[in-house]
């Protein structure tokens, strides 16, 4: 489970992120903090791995949190910082470029819904996961994974030729998106509702343009199995 920590000024919202994090599976809420001691007390006591901070704390302004939370996990026997997910009615450029330096792995402005959160903390946890697998060098492609995992969900594209339904399509990415490894067509197809040539179909449009992955299982014998997958 990834522990979080929910920190904002407003009880009633900090109480409603807390429902939208409960709702992800894998996600556990620690606690929720509503000014930036707390927030930083909080820290050390929980040890979260992901904090849901807002800017706008009434004792200090919750970029300095960030700042403070890398400053406590520089000695050498300090634990190491939770990452940020910066949660504001900050639009100002000036935020957004801050909380990129300081390493927020996201920068989500208020309001916004269940959907636009859930997104990015399953982007959050596809890169935990795919961190997981890494040997202690990366090449440059498992560089350019990480950081696309970082942009969340892949978008669908747009203008879809005729034949195709953008609610069926976007049923079939979430299928591959919500599977805890690679599926085949008749997996997606059974998940779906859908028949297989359908499933494979779309799966086959959304690997062309890169919103999922297609990769080759080899048997022993026969063509190798069409599998699925987002990381």
């Amino acid at each position: 489970m990834i522990g979080v920590l929910v920190a904002d000024d407003d009880f009633h919202v900090a109480k409603i992120h807390t429902a939208y994090v409960e709702r992800v599976p894998g996600f556990a809420v620690l606690g929720r903090e509503h000014s930036a001691a707390g927030t930083l007390d909080a820290v050390a006591e929980l040890r979260p791995d992901l904090v849901l901070l807002d800017i706008y704390l009434p004792d200090e302004n919750g970029l300095n949190v960030i700042r403070r939370a890398l400053d406590r996990a520089t000695g050498d026997d300090a634990p190491p910082p939770p990452d940020f997910i910066v949660i504001s009615s900050a639009r100002d450029v000036g935020s957004v470029r801050t909380a990129m330096q300081l390493g927020a792995v996201h920068y989500l402005v208020k309001p916004f819904g269940f959907a636009a959160l859930r997104d990015r903390l399953v982007a959050y946890q596809d890169l935990r996961e795919r961190l997981t697998t890494l040997d202690d060098q990366a090449d440059q492609s498992d560089v350019d994974a990480l950081y696309g995992l970082l942009r969340g969900p892949a978008t669908l594209p747009p203008n879809l030729p005729k034949g195709h339904s953008a609610p069926t399509l976007e049923r079939v990415r979430d299928a591959v998106r919500s599977a805890r490894g690679d599926v085949s067509a008749a997996e997606v197809a059974e998940l779906v509702g859908v028949s297989r040539p359908t499933a494979q179909r779309y799966l086959s449009y959304l690997a062309k343009h890169g919103v999922v992955r297609l990769r080759l299982r080899y048997g022993i014998t026969g063509r190798p199995e069409h599998r699925y997958g987002t990381r």
